[in-house]
């Protein structure tokens, strides 16, 4: 398990940064600024240190049912590992039970788990499919991610409405195209 992060170091950081930046880290509105920088690095990098066996805590059940379970539209927010900008979006996430299910609430966890680290897209995508596949050993898991990127929308190429979609299909979902479409079409279908 990695170590907790040394906020009194990442303060001194940020107030270096600032100054920097040409910015002066005693005047009134940031002379908290880097303590708060600091936690909320910590927060928002708290995956690494998430154990996911306590975050399952048990939720894991026998089931007969082979029927695709899907969890659609679960929140996400990172940070792009190129720029520590924010990302964020939906994540779906679908598997075909092969004698166990989990909790629903934990497939957001396990989202959260790795979202919460620098982490690129593409990267983040394949750890949750994995994840999944690792607790259930299921005949197949589904996850499509699309989410926006503020360090394409704000700095670089400065476009406010490009959304980036990854996918990644494991077992059943990568070898039956007819399982694939019908997961493709479900998170397609936005009705509640």
């Amino acid at each position: 398990m990695p170590i907790e992060p040394d906020l009194s170091i990442y303060s001194e950081l940020v107030r270096a940064q600032l100054s920097a930046l040409g910015e002066n880290p005693t005047r009134e509105g940031l002379q908290k600024t880097p303590e708060r920088v600091a936690k909320a690095m910590s927060f928002l990098t708290s995956g690494y240190r998430t154990d996911p066996e306590k975050m399952l805590n048990g939720a894991l059940f026998s089931s007969e049912s082979e029927e695709m379970v899907l969890v659609r539209d679960i929140e996400l927010y990172s940070l792009c590992e190129h720029h520590l900008l924010p990302f964020f979006g939906k994540a779906h996430i679908a598997y075909l039970p092969k004698g166990k299910i989990i909790g629903l609430s934990k497939l957001p966890r396990i989202v959260d788990m790795y979202a919460r680290r620098l982490q690129v897209q593409e990267r983040l995508t394949t750890q949750i499919a994995n994840e999944v596949q690792r607790l259930l050993l299921p005949h197949g898991v589904a996850v499509v991610i699309e989410a926006r990127h503020l360090c394409m929308m704000m700095r670089g190429v400065e476009k406010q409405n490009s959304c980036a979609t990854t996918s990644a299909m494991l077992g059943t979902f990568q070898s039956d195209s007819k399982t694939r479409m019908e997961f493709l079409e479900l998170i397609r279908h936005r009705g509640h």
